[in-house]
This record gives C-alpha cells, structure tokens and sequence, in this order.
C-alpha cells in the first residue's frame, strides 16, 4: 500500500508544471542582442522557423505561445523585463520584424488586442 502511494505522489511531483518557467537563460544580456543585428537576426529567424535555433533561442520558440496564453504568468521578473525590453525595442525600432512575429505567433491578432494598452504605451515612449 506504501509502494502504491509513493509511486502515485511520484507521478504527479512528476506531471506538475513548474510555478514559473526555468530561470537557466534569465541573466542573457538582452541589450546585446538587440544591439546586434546578426544575434537580432538568428533569434527572429529561428521564431519564424528560418533558421537554426541555438538552445537559448529553441527554449524561447518552446515557451513563447504559453506566456503569451497565460500573460507571462509562469515568467520570472527577469524574464517580464526582458519581454517589455524586446517588445519596446521590434514596436519602436524594427516595425518590420515585429510585423512577421505578429503574423506568425498572433495572426488573428488576439494578444496584441489582450496586450493593447501595453503595446500602444511601448509606441509612446
């Protein structure tokens, strides 16, 4: 009977998901990637399945759709930082390239209305 409980309190430790999603990649330099059009480059190719992935860039492809289901809510503060970091940076900077990851990751346009008012303050500042 003991064996049988262990084994059941092992599957679900072992089913549950994780209150935030891993903090491995939060300490990347995300400025450095944006400052960088070559790194900016093989990050939106690798979302847009253009090119190859580096592990940092296949964990974000991996994680992007349920952060943005769930509004982040299983991101780290580092993690929120840097998505408003990045999202400022495409709206503001590289309309263009966050035309194509809207098209891709948002094509009936359901979390920019979700995210409007953050997005139309990111245009602001």
């Amino acid at each position: 009977m003991k064996l049988i409980i262990l084994i059941a309190l092992c599957v679900v430790a072992a089913s549950a998901k994780p209150a935030t999603y891993t903090d491995k990649w939060d300490n990347i330099n995300v400025d450095e990637i944006l400052e960088s059009q070559r790194l900016l480059k093989a990050y939106v190719d690798c979302l847009l399945d253009k090119g190859r992935c580096t592990p940092d860039g296949k964990a974000l492809k991996e994680t992007l759709p349920d952060a943005l289901e769930n509004e982040c809510s299983k991101c780290t503060e580092k993690q929120k930082t840097g998505s408003d970091k990045v999202i400022r940076y495409l709206v503001n900077k590289r309309p263009d390239l966050w035309k194509e990851l809207s098209g891709k990751y948002d094509p009936n346009n359901i979390y920019q209305q979700r995210y409007k008012d953050k997005i139309d303050a990111v245009k602001e500042n």
